[in-house]
This record gives C-alpha cells, sequence and structure tokens, in this order.
C-alpha cells in the first residue's frame, strides 16, 4: 500500500495533487481544515472541493479535518501510517499578503510553524518518505525585479544571456537584502526548515 500525504488537500494546488496521485492508485490521507472559510469567509471555503474528492475517490481518499500547526494530530497520523508513508505534498499555507498583515501571529505560525510540525512527524515516523515543499516567489521579495526580463507577446521571458534562462530561477538566487512581506518572511522561514 502506497501512500501519499496531502496538506492543504481542498486548496486549488492540494486537490490538484490529490486527484492526480489518487488516479496514479496511491491512497491519499488529506490534511486540511478550511482554514480558507476563516481566512476570508464562507464564499472562500474549500469544503465544496473536500466533499468532491471523498466523493470521487472514496476508497482512496481519506479527509482529516486537521490544523497543521496541531503537532499532536499531525503526529497521530503520521504515527499510524508512517510506515506506508512514501510521499508528502505540503501545499497548506496562510496565502494572502494582507490577511498576514492584519493576523501576523496566525500567519507565521501557519507558514513557518506548521511546517515545521510536518517536517519533524515525517522525520520520526516516515523518514524514507519524499516531502516536497510548495513555496512562493514572494521569498525573494525584490529580487526578482531586479531580472533582466524581455517582453515578449504573452509573457516576460529573462533575457536569454543570464543564467536563469535556461532552466528557470533556481535556489541561488538571494533572499537577503530584499523587501519582504510578513507573508514572504513566513514563507522564507518555511523554506529555510526545509
Amino acid at each position: 500500500m502506497s501512500i501519499s500525504v496531502v496538506t492543504g488537500s481542498a486548496g486549488l494546488i492540494g486537490s490538484e495533487t490529490v486527484r492526480m496521485f489518487c488516479e496514479l492508485g496511491f491512497d491519499v490521507l488529506g490534511i486540511d481544515n478550511d482554514m480558507r472559510g476563516s481566512f476570508f469567509g464562507a464564499e472562500a471555503s474549500t469544503s465544496w472541493n473536500r466533499k468532491f474528492l471523498t466523493d470521487r475517490f472514496p476508497k482512496q481518499y481519506s479527509h482529516f479535518h486537521v490544523d497543521i500547526r496541531d503537532q499532536n494530530a499531525i503526529n497521530a497520523i503520521f504515527r499510524h501510517h508512517g510506515p506506508h508513508i512514501e510521499l508528502v505534498v505540503h501545499t497548506a499555507a496562510q496565502p494572502s499578503h494582507d490577511w498576514a498583515a492584519r493576523e501576523p501571529l496566525t500567519d507565521f505560525t501557519v507558514n513557518a510553524n506548521g511546517t515545521l510540525s510536518l517536517l519533524e512527524a515525517t522525520r520520526q515516523f516516515a523518514p524514507k518518505a519524499v516531502f516536497i515543499f510548495t513555496s512562493t516567489n514572494k521569498v525573494y521579495g525584490d529580487a526578482p525585479n531586479r531580472l533582466p526580463l524581455i517582453e515578449m507577446e504573452t509573457r516576460w521571458e529573462v533575457d536569454s544571456a543570464h543564467p536563469f534562462a535556461q532552466n528557470g530561477i533556481d535556489e541561488s538566487m538571494s533572499i537577503d537584502q530584499s523587501t519582504h512581506s510578513l507573508f514572504g518572511v513566513s514563507k522564507a522561514a518555511a523554506d529555510l526548515l526545509v
């Protein structure tokens, strides 16, 4: 039995990840507490997407309404399934710059502490699992604005003479000395932890 854990499983990226791995034959443990509804109101709730996933994949998808900051609940999931967990895809986050400015402690604890909680559970109970983290370009602050960009018909591209032109932006782009939003800082902390 191959198990994938997907956090933020009812969100945009998480739900597509759940669908893909269910279709590949994995059993998927989804962790999502619909905090988006708390952040942005009932119209932003992802409960409809959770229901879609549980209805479409009733034998493969198991949903856990758990906050990723709840170390005891996360540990219980990982302790129970640990030997069979092959992959953790962490897409859960507090995603808003404006909301982060209003609630900086919540933003930081969801993005940074929640990531640490998942990393520690993986280390303790599923140490052979691959851990995939979804980040954001906001960790780079203003640095992307200093890239030599060329306007194309439908998008902007990095100048072909620049080292990032061939393989995209890699981890050598500095996150130092950039202007960050609180959201960018909390996600940068999570990046560094990963």
